[in-house]
């Protein structure tokens, strides 16, 4: 788990995690988000969007840690969704995301 955001941490500094609601939701569909992560305490609504949004987009998506926690991960306030704009560290995470059992 503290590998996955080590990871985040990485991608931010690269410049290659757009986060927040809106960001992430222009992200995917402008076709630069990699893969969405939404906060596993995030609004029904928020999770049900992105999950529509992703499967349409054919954006892989997890749920994956709270609010605060992806927040403290990329150094901002708390973030409800995450977009991985670069397809090399959108694949480590999923991969990782995978190995904790956090799939579809």
């Amino acid at each position: 788990m503290k590998k996955v955001y080590a990871m985040l941490g990485m991608a931010m500094k690269a410049g290659k995690v757009a986060s927040g609601e809106v960001s992430t939701e222009k992200s995917v569909k402008s076709g630069h988000a990699y893969l969405v992560i939404v906060s596993e305490d995030a609004s029904n609504n928020t999770k049900k969007m992105f999950t529509n949004m992703c499967k349409f987009y054919e954006v892989p998506r997890y749920f994956f840690g709270t609010k605060e926690e992806l927040g403290y991960a990329i150094g901002k306030g708390m973030r409800s969704s995450l977009a991985i704009t670069d397809e090399n560290f959108a694949g480590a995470i999923e991969k990782r995301l995978e190995q904790l059992g956090n799939c579809e």
